[in-house]
């Protein structure tokens, strides 16, 4: 006698998946804006339907079962084909309406997105943006994974599978530090004097890092790094103060800092919008790329 079919309901799988991600029901709940009982009651009634325990928990940590694990990849499958069976049918009608999900991060969202959200929304205010601030090395792996349409990210040194990118701002780096540090006065500047000094760089495994990483290694100096985080802004506000010197966007200069030029080094990193090759775009997503690209040829003309 078969096994009876065991009907899947996309709402579990979505809360399944976001649990699976996060190792947390409660972020998880978050994330779906949901309450934690009722993840934890999704998540308890696909465990009940296919009669295997998805998670184990014990104490605060969860972890995926065997069977989780042989789920997770097939689940994304069905959710990621459902919506874009959804897209394809409204897009068939023309529409740039639904849900876009974005990721981005803090950095792009303060300096880069917001003409460009100003001219998305003005033109298309039937669509609803749903834009999750992140690192760019997460939002490219929420892209891989089907969980966002695009990412608006620091683009990946390398290739990663399955992405197509487009670089919109090439966006140069140069060594920060407080108006009355020893560097801002130093002349010539070189990455050996940089290494007398304490600094403060992106954290290691962002692609800023590996950016610098790269245009420093040739002139193989060893740095002092005292402090590293994810967040460029607080990096330049420790700077500012005098905690140390650091590598940041051109863009963020301002009078609290000094912005000095490294002799024969050029640093830069790519900023772009990165989306999943074998995933049909949608046409809000072809919209959204249509005003970035616009605000690209603003920003080169000028």
């Amino acid at each position: 006698m078969p096994a009876p079919e065991v009907p899947l309901d996309i709402a579990e799988l979505h809360a399944f998946i976001a649990v699976a991600e996060t190792r947390s029901f409660s972020t998880a709940a978050e994330r779906l804006f949901l309450t934690q009982p009722a993840v934890s009651k999704r998540i308890a009634a696909l465990e009940s339907e296919l009669a295997v325990p998805l998670f184990d928990r014990i104490g605060r940590q969860v972890a995926l079962t065997e069977a989780g694990d042989t789920l997770l990849p097939r689940a994304r499958r069905i959710v990621q084909e459902i919506t874009d069976s959804k897209r394809a049918l409204a897009d068939l009608r023309g529409q740039v309406a639904g849900r876009l999900q974005i990721g981005t991060s803090h950095h792009i969202g303060l300096h880069r997105l917001p003409p460009v959200l100003r001219e998305y929304t003005a033109a298309w205010p039937e669509v609803e943006l749903d834009i999750e601030f992140m690192d760019s090395e997460d939002a490219c792996q929420a892209v891989q994974q089907g969980r966002l349409e695009l990412g608006i990210v620091t683009l990946p040194s390398r290739p990663m599978a399955d992405l197509e990118y487009r670089p919109l701002w090439p966006d140069p780096l140069a060594v920060f530090v407080a108006p009355d540090h020893p560097l801002a006065h130093c002349d010539p500047l070189t990455p050996q004097t940089l290494a007398d000094h304490p600094a403060i760089l992106p954290a290691h495994g962002t692609y800023t890092r590996e950016r610098i990483e790269a245009a420093l290694a040739p002139h193989h100096v060893e740095l002092q790094i005292s402090m590293a985080t994810n967040y460029l802004e607080t990096i330049k506000m420790m700077v500012s103060v005098g905690l140390g010197w650091s590598i940041l966007p051109v863009s963020m200069q301002s009078d609290d800092v000094a912005v000095r030029q490294l002799e024969g080094v050029v640093m830069q990193r790519e900023l772009g919008v990165v989306w999943h090759r074998r995933r049909t775009r949608s046409n809000a997503a072809r919209a959204m790329l249509e005003c970035l690209e616009n605000q690209f040829r603003v920003v080169s003309s000028g």
